[in-house]
């Protein structure tokens, strides 16, 4: 294990299989952690992303639902029976303008982005390390921003920008600390899975970069190095913050209104 976090360091990823939530577990993994659970929906994602490193465990779960809930409780238990970190990054995206939006797609994002934490965090409480547990939320800078065509997505983040803040405060007497990180544009599988071909998605992250300060979109690897430095001892002062990289594309919202 590094100097930066205890030895035995036992975290659940969700949405682990894909993206942001695979490199994830693979970085808490390749640190030392003694064992990182990932959960997903795809089986053959998660065992592509358990046969990277041996520290990885792959569970089938829709963490939206207290049957996942408790399949992940399970898988806790056989690996150690603690919990140090919990990353919240199962996440699905909907865009429709208002007098357009499905009803049902827009309940199955809240489920999953909103309710879900709710249930999985619920359950997993009795087992989160105390004091010293760390939960990570992984939001958008879509839940503090006006954004058109994605209002149930962006009230998602929201509520998880609202549930980072109060969970800090309610659970800051047992020693857990809660923040979480808002990425802006991050180049992930995501868009190809969703019906995109590669030349489409280089031309909107093209696109997207124009309008970033810094004239570049993000990777997977900008937003872990900050979900694991958020759980870091040397962060142990941190709680409730929301850390929106982004490459400044708030600061030039920001001065647009």
């Amino acid at each position: 294990m590094t100097d930066q976090f205890p030895a035995g360091l036992r975290v659940v990823v969700t949405g682990g299989g894909t993206g942001i939530g695979r490199t994830t577990a693979l970085t808490f993994a390749r640190l030392g952690a003694a064992s990182v659970i990932i959960t997903g929906r795809r089986a053959e994602r998660l065992a592509e992303a358990a046969a990277l490193h041996p520290a990885i465990v792959p569970v089938r779960a829709d963490v939206a639902t207290e049957e996942g809930a408790e399949a992940v409780a399970a898988a806790a238990g056989e690996h150690g029976g603690a919990v140090d970190v919990l990353v919240h990054n199962a996440g699905i995206h909907h865009i429709a303008p208002l007098g357009e939006i499905d009803l049902k797609a827009a309940r199955d994002l809240f489920d999953v982005n909103v309710l879900g934490t709710v249930v999985l965090t619920d359950r997993l409480l009795p087992l989160l390390r105390s004091p010293g547990g760390n939960i990570v939320f992984v939001t958008s800078p879509a839940g503090h921003n006006p954004t058109p065509t994605v209002s149930m997505y962006a009230a998602s983040k929201a509520a998880v920008n609202s549930l980072t803040r109060t969970w800090a405060l309610e659970l800051a007497p047992r020693g857990i600390r809660v923040n979480a990180v808002a990425p802006g544009w991050v180049r992930t599988e995501v868009y190809e899975s969703s019906g995109m071909t590669t030349e489409q998605v280089d031309g909107l992250f093209e696109q997207a970069a124009k309008g970033v300060p810094l004239g570049a979109t993000g990777v997977p690897d900008d937003v872990t190095l900050w979900i694991t430095r958020l759980v870091e001892p040397s962060s142990s002062w941190v709680t409730g913050q929301i850390i929106t990289m982004d490459g400044g594309a708030d600061l030039v919202r920001a001065r647009q209104v």
